[in-house]
């Protein structure tokens, strides 16, 4: 019987080696095929160490390749505090170098970590600096590579740029709203320690960080540059309180330009107050628009066929009571009998009275509704605003008028150079946009393209061509004349409104403000220019925006490559303007004969002989009056 018990214990213990023999095997089965790769990593971070690179931003860059954010190499300090020997004397030398106290040097050498970065005061490091602290080769101390963000053109484009912060992450514009695809991966220098910290002799291994995609945008730069060269004139000459101009190919939506004052410098956004920083004016202010607003209004009439701009008219005595209040024309005893394509041209209040009244609040409204006023564009930048229209069921009489000649309602500059895009172009609204293509950043080989997005369409082709032969006459015939350019069909609509405040209008306070069209027969760029309170100026958009639109249109037209186009309006010249006329062929003409055409310049001789051998300009060209011919001479 005590046998049997013995042997029962043996068997019961074998048993249970067995078991834990068979439990042993499988779990070094598991550690070994299914767990290796994860206590792998787990030990190695026990004992390996990463120095961090950082990666390189995107570039972006305009449409033409232009780099408009690069990157800068910097180097900053990173230390390892158990493999620091000396703390006090490491200390103060560093102290010593970056300027700081040795009291705050001392939280970076004692702090208790695995990796220390020295921050604030130990990033972006000058060459100086940083070859002071290598030359020391103090044990634990390290330098290593950091990408800094720079802004070759300082405050081109800024609103639209954004800025990074000190850790390279996107704070504000398309640096924001781009951030995971510009930002990249950073890598990292391994190196292997023991429990202590200190540095085994076995080789680093080099993880490369990965460069950001590049962003590649619709902005063309020349045109960018127009835009910050008038701006900053304009702030110059009239001091306004803000200041502002956007382009935009009307045919598929794509930003061209886009800029604004107040400006800031994203090299150095830590000196601008937060309100500069974050206001995009050109998709962010909103403001009564004045008489830029009556071509949404002109064109609402015109697609419903409630006046032939040509034949049929109306009188304008300068003044009409509205719901008990006087509204007036702009000029003393008014226009008197106009066709209407007349009441445009001349801006005349009275008679988009008339137009509001004849459309109807449902209509109208409709059509502003129709044109995207009142909601966001959908651009692809942040901070955009919605404006704000009237509820239809509080447009009384008053409100109705007064909103189609540009009172009373509130838009963002974005939302009409949208909709006046969609009137000249024949009736398509397209979302705005400014981020063209992302791009592989070795190769730039396009990873994803934007493609223009048609939201709908807003008017007939016919209405279309109507509208842009009567911005056209406006620039030639109205007041737009200042922006008249010989040979280029120039289409435009001026603009003052006198703002608001407290719900009262300000006595000599207004927004003045310029749209105009390139070309106008052809749209390929819209462009609207405001100024917001100017001094020291006649308070006429005439005067103030039309002049620095046309030196812009200019660089328009060089930026595009537009051609010269048949068919132009001629200028209602008045006593200050320049004249032109096309010049005749006199190549082998006798001298006598060509002075006796070219009496509307003066003309220069090179060579001898009586007759002309060449001329310059060439024939067919048109120059102003009194300008210089220059006729090369020869012998017969």
């Amino acid at each position: 019987m005590f046998f049997k018990k013995i042997d029962s214990r043996i068997k019961l213990v074998f048993f249970m080696i067995i078991i834990m023999f068979a439990f042993i095997v499988l779990r070094v089965a598991y550690i070994q095929l299914i767990s290796y790769e994860k206590l792998s990593l787990l030990a190695n971070d026990l004992w390996s160490r990463d120095l961090p690179i950082e990666a390189n931003r995107g570039l972006i860059l305009d449409r033409n390749g232009v780099i408009l954010a690069d990157n800068l190499t910097t180097t900053s300090l990173v230390l390892i505090p158990n493999q620091i020997k000396d703390k006090e004397d490491t200390s103060q030398k560093l102290a010593d170098i970056l300027g700081v106290s040795k009291e705050e040097m001392d939280k970076h050498v004692n702090k208790i970590s695995s990796i220390e970065r020295v921050h604030p005061e130990g990033r972006r490091l000058s060459y100086e600096i940083a070859d002071q602290i290598s030359s020391l080769e103090l044990p634990g101390v390290y330098l290593v590579k950091e990408s800094k963000r720079y802004y070759p053109y300082g405050t081109a484009l800024s609103h639209v740029l954004g800025y990074v912060g000190i850790d390279n992450q996107g704070l504000s514009g398309l640096e924001l709203e781009y951030d995971k695809y510009l930002a990249g991966e950073s890598g990292a220098i391994k190196y292997f320690s023991d429990a202590k910290g200190n540095k085994l002799e076995l080789s680093d291994i080099y993880v490369a960080p990965t460069s950001g995609m590049n962003l590649q945008l619709t902005i063309d730069y020349n045109i960018q540059m127009s835009l910050e060269r008038e701006l900053d004139n304009a702030v110059k000459a009239f001091n306004p309180d803000m200041a502002l101009a956007v382009v935009m190919d009307p045919n598929t939506g794509e930003i061209l330009g886009m800029s604004s004052r107040p400006t800031y410098d994203p090299n150095n956004y830590q000196n601008y107050a937060m309100e500069v920083l974050s206001r995009n004016l050109p998709i962010w202010a909103s403001y009564e628009p004045g008489s830029t607003f009556k071509i949404a209004t002109f064109a609402a009439a015109l697609e419903e066929n409630l006046i032939d701009m040509d034949n049929d008219h109306f009188y304008d005595s300068g003044s009409v009571v509205i719901g008990g209040a006087r509204i007036g024309c702009w000029k003393a005893g008014g226009h008197g009998d106009q066709t209407f394509l007349q009441v445009l041209q001349n801006s005349c209040n009275t008679g988009f009275v008339k137009l509001g009244q004849m459309l109807g609040k449902e209509k109208l409204f409709s059509y502003l509704d129709l044109f995207g006023f009142g909601s966001k564009t959908g651009i692809d930048l942040n901070g955009e605003g919605e404006g704000i229209i009237f509820p239809l069921d509080k447009v009384g009489e008053l409100e109705l008028v007064t909103t189609a000649f540009g009172q009373g309602v509130s838009v963002t500059p974005l939302q009409q150079v949208t909709a006046v895009s969609s009137i000249v172009n024949g009736g398509k609204l397209y979302q705005p946009y400014v981020v063209k293509s992302l791009l592989e950043p070795e190769t730039n080989t396009i990873i994803q393209e934007n493609e223009p997005v048609l939201v709908r369409d807003t008017i007939s082709e016919a209405t279309s061509e109507k509208m842009r032969r009567a911005l056209e006459s406006v620039v030639a015939l109205g007041g737009g004349k200042a922006a008249y350019i010989d040979g280029y069909r120039i289409g435009g609509k001026t603009g003052t409104a006198q703002k608001v405040e407290n719900g009262k209008y300000l006595v000599g306070n207004y927004i003045m403000s310029f749209m105009s069209v390139v070309p106008s027969n052809d749209p390929q760029a819209v462009l609207y220019i405001a100024l917001d309170n100017p001094k020291n100026t006649a308070l006429l958009s005439s005067y103030t925006t039309t002049p620095i639109a046309r030196r812009i249109l200019l660089d328009i037209i060089d930026a595009l490559e537009i051609e010269k186009q048949e068919g132009q309006i001629d200028k209602d010249y008045t006593w200050e303007d320049k004249i032109y006329y096309e010049i005749p062929d006199v190549e082998g003409w006798q001298v006598s004969d060509a002075k006796k055409v070219l009496i509307n310049w003066k003309i220069e001789y090179v060579g001898n002989g009586n007759k002309v051998i060449s001329q310059s300009p060439n024939a067919g060209e048109r120059l102003a009056a009194d300008e210089t011919i220059i006729l090369l001479l020869g012998e017969e």
